[in-house]
This record gives structure tokens, C-alpha cells and sequence, in this order.
């Protein structure tokens, strides 16, 4: 007796639903709004996460680890709750916050499904181009260290005056995550607000619109057009951001290594001939020639798609 349509087509209805990939949506579209529900009531709580695009998000109800840490050397207040939250979260959950918590990894996600098949990186211009990110840690937190000493040292407002609206937080002044979730919906709201001066009899249409967008227009253009090529690589390359760019990702990766949180590989049920994990990693991760009792590379942000993607159930998440 053959089984019923719709009986058949139950396991793998059940094994769609519960991928990990469709826990992670669910999680990052919660973590998004939650993170955006101080108009709630919801906060705002002295939580410091490691991801990026809440700095200057006025409805937030966590705060931006990375951004905090500039903001703190620049206000000169020590930064242990920054570094104490990338540390414990690093350790606990490795790179995890970049997949399933970090908003501006969820725009990317979004842009990755706008196109089928992806430009694929050689493998040197990937080992080249990776490191970029760990450039813009270094010059960060120089720039903003090197202020905090000549702060202190009674020699910083000639510095402080150069840098100009990059004293604060050297990286988030030009952060396109920074620019979509806080700097766009801010000038939206202030041209919303200049509209009615529209009608007056004087009104000066094109001087309103430049007030309203920036007090510094050069630099609100440079920030769409980070905004804008950060998008682009987006729908071209999977977490592209995250891979090549992103200081956030590049401080948690320092601390990957020492994550309790992990992938371990069966080397019975694995076969390294299909590769489907490897085809299936945004961030290029070598997963066959990792270690087969745990691995932790610095450039796994534990999405957990080669788990979905391994076919006979081979790799799977292990803790601690």
C-alpha cells in the first residue's frame, strides 16, 4: 500500500522547517526588532553586543560594542565594558553575533537572495583582500587611542579639531551600517520636518533641502557612497562586508580560536568528494581542511549552513 501524497511529502516538509537556517531568520528578524524597541518601552538597557549599526540609532535598546569603545576612549572614560563584552561573547559564541544577531549582517543576508549565483573570489585575491578588515581595526583604535593620549597628555585639541567629526568614533563616521540604520532614517526625518517651510512665499527649496540633508555634505555623500558599494558587494558576494571590512568581525575573529563554541566533522559519514559544505560557506571558511574533533576558524561566523548543506548529517555544532 503506497503512503498518501501528503504523507510523503511530510519528512521533508519537517526537515525544511527545522534547517538552522530557518531558526537564524527567525532569530535575526526578533534580535532586529528588539534591538530597535526603546518606542516600546523597551529599554534602553547598558547592554554593549559585539555588532554593528546601533551607535546612533536613537531608538535603540542595546549598544554597539565597537562603537562604544570609540566613543569611550574619546570621552576618556575606560572601555572595560566594550572589550568585556567582545571578549565574553567571543569566547562563549565565537563569531555567532555576526549570523543570527547582527543587523547589518541581516541586510546582507536580504541583498544575497537577490541574485542565484554569486561572483566567486579567487582564492589569492580572498587571502589578500581578507586582511583588510584587520587594517581598519588597527587604524581605528590608533586613531582613537592616539587622541585619548594626547587628551591626556593636555596636547589634543589641535588633534581633536583635525579630525573633526572622526574624533568621536573614527570608523562609525563613515559606517555604512551606521549611515542606513541611523543617518538616512535621521535626514528623512528632518527633510519630513523642513517640508511645511516649503510653502512659505520665500522659501529657498534647494538651501532647505542642504540644510536639511548634512551640516557636512561632502561627508554625507561619501557615506552613500560607502553605503551604496557595501550593498553592491552584498548582492555579489555573500557577507562580503563581513569577510573583507568589517572591524567588529576582524576583533571577534582575533578570538575565535579560544571559542567554546564550535563544528566538529564525523570521519565516517563525511566525504570529502562533494564539497557541499565548502560551496554552501558565505565566508569561504576551508571547512575539509579543518581539524575533525573541533574547529574554530577566525573566519566562521557560525551561520551553520554547511550543517544544512551536508547531506549525511556529518558536521554539527559542538559545545564546549
Amino acid at each position: 500500500m503506497k503512503p498518501r501524497a501528503d504523507e510523503a511529502r511530510t519528512p521533508g516538509l519537517r526537515k525544511r522547517l527545522l534547517r538552522f537556517q530557518t531558526a537564524r531568520v527567525i532569530v535575526q528578524l526578533f534580535l532586529f526588532f528588539l534591538f530597535n524597541a526603546v518606542f516600546l518601552g523597551l529599554g534602553p538597557w547598558p547592554i554593549l553586543l559585539p555588532v554593528t549599526g546601533l551607535l546612533g540609532v536613537p531608538t535603540k535598546t542595546m549598544g554597539d560594542a565597537f562603537g562604544a569603545l570609540q566613543y569611550m576612549l574619546y570621552l576618556l572614560i575606560p572601555p572595560w565594558l566594550a572589550i568585556a563584552s567582545i571578549f565574553v561573547a567571543s569566547v562563549l559564541v565565537g563569531r555567532a553575533f555576526c549570523a543570527w544577531a547582527c543587523p547589518f549582517g541581516l541586510v546582507q543576508d536580504i541583498l544575497e537572495v537577490m541574485k542565484r549565483r554569486h561572483t566567486t573570489v579567487s582564492p589569492r585575491t580572498h587571502s589578500q583582500m581578507v586582511n583588510v578588515k584587520y587594517f581598519v581595526l588597527i587604524a581605528t583604535l590608533l586613531v582613537s587611542g592616539l587622541l585619548t593620549l594626547s587628551i591626556v597628555g593636555g596636547l589634543g585639541r589641535g588633534y581633536q579639531d583635525a579630525l573633526g567629526v572622526f574624533a568621536m568614533a573614527p570608523f562609525n563616521a563613515l559606517s555604512p551600517a551606521d549611515t542606513l540604520f541611523a543617518v538616512i532614517p535621521r535626514t528623512v526625518l528632518d527633510v519630513r520636518h523642513t517640508l511645511p517651510l516649503f510653502f512659505e512665499p520665500s522659501a529657498d527649496a534647494a538651501g532647505l533641502i542642504a540644510n536639511s540633508i548634512s551640516s557636512s555634505q561632502a561627508l554625507f555623500w561619501a557615506r552613500l557612497v560607502v553605503l551604496g558599494l557595501t550593498l553592491a558587494l552584498a548582492v555579489y558576494v555573500p557577507r562580503g562586508w563581513c569577510r573583507y571590512f568589517c572591524p567588529q568581525g576582524a576583533l571577534s575573529a582575533i578570538l575565535m580560536r579560544f571559542s567554546f563554541l564550535g563544528l566538529k566533522r564525523d570521519p565516517v559519514r563525511c566525504g570529502k568528494d562533494c564539497r557541499d559544505c565548502v560551496k554552501a560557506c558565505p565566508m569561504v571558511v576551508p571547512i575539509l581542511d579543518e581539524p575533525w574533533e573541533k574547529f574554530t576558524h577566525p573566519e566562521c561566523i557560525m551561520c551553520l549552513k554547511c550543517v544544512d548543506a551536508c547531506s549525511t548529517a556529518a558536521i554539527r555544532p559542538k559545545f564546549p
